[in-house]
């Protein structure tokens, strides 16, 4: 079949095991995101600042399988080596992503500010260096939430450092200010004058926020709710930046959503708009337009293989939807990602499935060199992708 060249709005960096042990001190490394596997008993116990979170493995040795029979490994042969990484994108049809990290999102559980501070420095500059070996990569910059001079702080030094993207938890704090609140207006304004895209990536909220509100479910269909339950937090965080005023004050500010799908995005602008019309003497602050008019030019999503997705740009009118790959986390697309893209896009016509695949992300982040026309690669290595 003719290769449709993708950009990936949701990738993922895959932290080496050592990244805090040798970037530092000792007391302060022992505290960070780390992973123990129990691979015969099936579980990974995740350390975090003197908590402790279990989740389950998939079962030694297994390949995932798909409907024709595809087998896929559990991790990308890619995913810990840049180079090989190149590859596995060029053989796949993924041309550019946007990169989270991948242990370092549980950092959103840290409680202290001086070690989140610490540890988002570790991650950035390593992060940073992944980023430089290719244009392809765009590295989302981990931003130290606790305090808003922390924040602030991490912005200016990312964007010094070259970062286009700066991922922020769905919801800040257990305890406190909201991204709605009037403190966080620093952070937004750093992030409007560097020209920094706010990076929302579902799940991303601090664990004990999510057990607290109940979002953590066990006993019959609990895998399939929690799940469920990951997409909305994404909702709430651009919902909260559109009520409060955060694109009116700073219409150049540019937020995504990765993996949370998109059909939502048209039904959250008309919520918004049906509360700002009939509940209008309540509103506070007035916006300049509607709610809707900010979600559907400032605000961007990424799904994966969500067929309703389309929708949302064919026929409801939300073009900041662009797809992503997952890359290489075990529910992503590697190993059937043109399968899934034709099955998807395949049938739009020209300008729509382009937009789609590319101009959305093209959009956020215009220095990435355009990917290559049908079926030919330029190669990872060539001078476009150094």
């Amino acid at each position: 079949m003719e290769k449709l060249w993708a950009n990936s709005g949701d990738s993922h960096l895959v932290e080496p095991d050592d990244l805090f042990d040798r970037s530092l001190s000792r007391s302060l490394a022992e505290r960070m995101p780390r992973s123990v596997k129990d691979l015969d008993g099936g579980w990974e116990t995740i350390h975090v600042d003197g908590q402790e979170f279990r989740r389950r493995l998939p079962r030694p040795g297994r390949r995932l399988t798909d409907e024709n029979g595809l087998t896929v490994p559990d991790r990308a042969p890619g995913a810990n080596d840049r180079k090989m990484r190149l590859l596995d994108l060029d053989s796949e049809g993924i041309w550019a992503e946007l990169i989270y990290p991948s242990l370092g999102m549980w950092t959103s559980s840290i409680r202290d500010p001086e070690l989140l501070a610490a540890g988002a420095r570790a991650i950035n500059d390593w992060a940073i260096e992944y980023q430089r070996f290719s244009p392809r990569y765009v590295s989302a910059a981990t931003i130290p939430f606790l305090t808003v001079s922390s924040a602030v702080a991490e912005v200016t030094r990312a964007a010094n450092l070259g970062f286009h993207a700066a991922s922020l938890p769905v919801v800040p704090l257990i305890d406190g200010d909201d991204w709605h609140r009037e403190s966080w207006e620093p952070l937004w304004t750093a992030l409007a004058e560097t020209g920094l895209v706010v990076a929302f990536h579902i799940g991303s909220e601090p664990h004990e926020a999510s057990s607290r509100n109940g979002t953590y479910y066990r006993g019959p269909g609990g895998a399939l709710l929690n799940y469920l339950e990951t997409t909305y937090g994404g909702q709430r965080a651009v919902a909260k930046l559109i009520a409060s005023g955060v694109f009116d004050r700073h219409p150049s500010l540019r937020a995504i959503v990765s993996e949370g799908g998109a059909t939502w995005g048209p039904f959250v602008a008309d919520r918004l708009d049906e509360a700002y019309r009939q509940h209008a003497s309540a509103v506070r602050p007035r916006l300049r337009r509607l709610p809707s008019e900010y979600l559907y030019e400032n605000v961007y999503a990424s799904f994966q293989h969500d067929r309703s997705a389309v929708a949302a740009v064919t026929a409801m009118g939300w073009r900041n939807v662009c797809w992503g790959s997952d890359y290489p986390h075990i529910e992503g697309t590697f190993g059937h990602t043109q399968k899934t893209l034709h099955e998807l896009v395949g049938d739009l016509d020209p300008a729509t499935r382009h937009r789609i695949t590319q101009g959305a992300f093209q959009e956020l982040f215009p220095h990435v060199p355009p990917a290559p026309d049908g079926e030919s690669s330029p190669g990872p290595l060539d001078a476009a992708a150094r």
